[in-house]
């Protein structure tokens, strides 16, 4: 029964600090208890003696490395040859570095013989050491490079892959019926809209039309609507509904001294930044200082045109204030006036006196918003000279018609816009800070379209 194991190269480690021993077993002696080995080594290194005998109670653990089957199939010598990988050398590439594994040749280097990149011959030291567990990883990683490299690649390179055999080995249009059919109808019928349809670069597969909400509801509202840049949809008042509006105010305490006040300040917010802002009002650049004419007519926007050249004015802009018609003034443009005769800038009433070079900026205030002037030789006469210098032209709160006889670029409109033509250009929606009763009051469901803003641009509703 002992005698099967005959032949088995095994590992024997023993108690007692004897140390690990590897060899072939030649014999075994039940009786005694022993086993003897040949060719034996021990803790790494070949024994003198042809033999060796070890006592069952000496043997600590017992492995089995090769079978007598296998060891009669390899060569009787018990030498074990160690591949040392050959590294990389600077300035050369992968393929010039694969070395002959296992008697296959991989390729030639173009730079060097295959000298270079030999595999390393074991020494007697080699061959005496026990592999470490770094040697048994490097072996591992040398078989997975012989597997993944050892085929010679020259064979493959002299083949023209053809690619036109290969795609037509995969049928795109069955992949994507099985795709489809294992999906709902209504994802199918969406994918079939969207691919029926083609985009520019520069379009949405998704329509990107702004959402509109509708804050404000007026009982009468005017020919036209308008919109904020949130989508909030603004409508157009009447001016008798304007006119209410502002009366209920002003009997609330919002007086027309403070509406005025109000309106001027965003004015003037809007005139600081047609000016420059920051870039032009600057005290390192006072020889560019801007100058500003208010156009002004006895009515309400007189007024504001003039609280504006005032509040400028405080700013350190230039100002000159001109008036339509000084023997007929307001009682609030008087007030206004008066203020602004403190500035010490400008104030004239003929039109000769206007500037005759280009000004910064022009205030528009003559007409009222039913286009009533008075002195139409004068008005004709002011309108000329803003056509002609040319210069950006802010209108506060004109007719819906637009100023007669003056090209408008900006309006500024308070509260609610009227139904304004084209002839006004861009409009911007003040805030008066009006109550919530006073809307209730004339029958205007009202929410705030401003935001955090005091002034919002309103563009025309087209859809």
């Amino acid at each position: 029964m002992t005698e099967q194991f005959v032949g088995y190269t095994v590992t024997v480690i023993c108690r007692n600090d004897l140390g690990s021993y590897q060899g072939q077993i030649c014999s075994v002696d039940p009786n005694e208890q022993t086993i003897t080995l040949k060719k034996a080594f021990k803790n790494g290194i070949p024994q003198q003696v042809p033999e060796v005998t070890l006592r069952g109670a000496d043997i600590s653990n017992l492995t089995i490395i090769e079978t007598a089957s296998d060891a009669s199939v390899t060569s009787p010598s018990s030498t074990v040859a160690v591949t040392k990988p050959v590294p990389k050398r600077l300035g050369r590439s992968v393929s010039e570095c694969l070395a002959t594994i296992k008697g296959i040749q991989l390729r030639d280097s173009p730079r060097k013989h295959l000298e270079d990149c030999s595999v390393h011959t074991p020494t007697v030291c080699d061959v005496n050491r026990t592999p470490s567990k770094k040697d048994r990883v490097r072996q591992r990683w040398s078989e997975r490079d012989e597997a993944c490299f050892g085929t010679p690649i020259d064979s493959i390179l002299d083949q023209d892959f053809d690619f036109e055999k290969n795609l037509a080995l995969f049928n795109k249009q069955a992949v994507y019926d099985e795709i489809n059919a294992q999906r709902p109808d209504i994802v199918r019928h969406a994918d079939t809209s969207r691919r029926s349809q083609k985009y520019r670069h520069n379009e949405n597969v998704i329509a990107s039309v702004p959402a509109m909400y509708r804050q404000v509801v007026v009982p009468a509202p005017g020919l036209k609507e308008y919109v904020t840049d949130d989508g909030l949809v603004i409508p157009s008042i009447m001016p008798d509904l304007r006119h209410q509006l502002l009366s209920v105010a002003e009997r609330m305490g919002l007086t027309e001294e403070r509406q005025a006040e109000l309106m001027g300040r965003a004015a003037t917010e809007m005139a600081l930044q047609l000016l420059g802002g920051g870039h032009r009002l600057n005290p390192h650049n006072v020889h560019q200082w801007p100058t500003v004419v208010a156009l002004c007519g006895s009515n309400r926007q007189g007024a504001v045109a003039v609280n504006c050249a005032r509040q400028l004015a405080s700013h350190g802009v230039k100002t000159v204030v001109f008036l339509l018609d000084p023997t007929h003034l307001t009682t609030q443009l008087t007030h206004e006036l008066a203020l602004f005769r403190h500035t010490n800038n400008k104030l004239i009433t003929t039109v000769q006196e206007l500037p005759t070079v280009a000004v910064d900026l022009i205030v528009l205030a003559l007409a009222d918003e039913l286009g009533s002037q008075l002195h139409k030789a004068r008005y004709r006469a002011a309108a000329e000279w803003a056509n002609e210098n040319r210069a950006p032209v802010l209108a506060l709160d004109p007719p819906p018609a637009g100023t007669p006889g003056v090209d408008t670029k900006f309006s500024l409109v308070p509260v609610l816009p009227l139904a304004h033509s084209l002839d006004n250009g861009k409009l911007y929606l003040c805030n008066l800070a009006f109550p919530q009763q006073v809307f209730k009051e004339v029958g205007i469901k009202y929410s705030s379209p401003f935001g955090p803003k005091f002034v919002i641009p309103l563009h025309p509703n087209d859809t």
